[in-house]
């Protein structure tokens, strides 16, 4: 019901443009609703400039040796702790339809705690009957108040051990949002709420 009224929306804010043009993009966005998403790797991941790696042996936040780890410690002490990672999601189109958007918008969350946002502006275009498409995400945030928050802090650090391997880490989850936008006669529309899904951290997820 919400796509419909959204391709309704579409057409009426597009009147003055083409509408074979708009109801190409039209069911192309919609063709990419109806995707299939995974969290197929991530990599290049980097706390304070440190690759996360370095942090195998560590069991809490107060294992954290901030003598050995400089850059750290002063992210810590300015509140500013960068935290980049790049996730790669794949995504296959089991329509009979091209799915393509020019523009994304994301949330990624941990445990419900939202941690990046932002806007993917690129083609991507996924035919059908073809292997998944990979999309990679260069994700970039501050993560002093993950660290510094009582109720985020446990869940950061767990993603920490997973993504290394600990084997005693606690399970934790990445849960995505996306939702594609469209350029329709100068004005941006977005796709009728956020195309949702989630995937366990493990240490099979980092390649490098």
């Amino acid at each position: 019901m919400k796509k419909n009224i959204w391709v309704l929306v579409l057409m009426i804010v597009a009147g003055v443009a083409s509408s074979c043009g708009v109801g190409r993009q039209v069911a192309d966005a919609k063709a990419f609703g109806d995707c299939k998403y995974d969290i197929a790797s991530v990599d290049s991941v980097y706390l304070a400039g440190i690759d996360i790696r370095e942090f195998r042996n560590i069991r809490s936040f107060s294992d954290f040796d901030l003598a050995r780890y400089p850059g750290l410690a002063m992210g810590l002490l300015r509140k500013n702790v960068p935290l980049d990672l790049r996730v790669n999601i794949d995504i296959t189109n089991p329509t009979k339809k091209r799915a393509a958007i020019n523009q994304l918008e994301y949330k990624v969350l941990l445990s419900n705690n939202e941690i990046f946002n932002g806007f993917l502006s690129q083609l991507i275009e996924v035919l059908p009957g073809t292997s998944p498409t990979r999309v990679p995400v260069r994700l970039n945030t501050n993560a002093y108040q993950l660290l510094s928050n009582d109720k985020t802090r446990d869940e950061f650090v767990n993603m920490i051990l997973a993504l290394t391997g600990k084997a005693d880490a606690k399970p934790t989850k990445f849960q995505v949002k996306i939702r594609p936008t469209l350029d329709v006669a100068g004005k941006q529309v977005n796709y009728p709420g956020y195309i949702t899904f989630e995937k366990e951290v493990t240490s099979k997820m980092l390649t490098r």
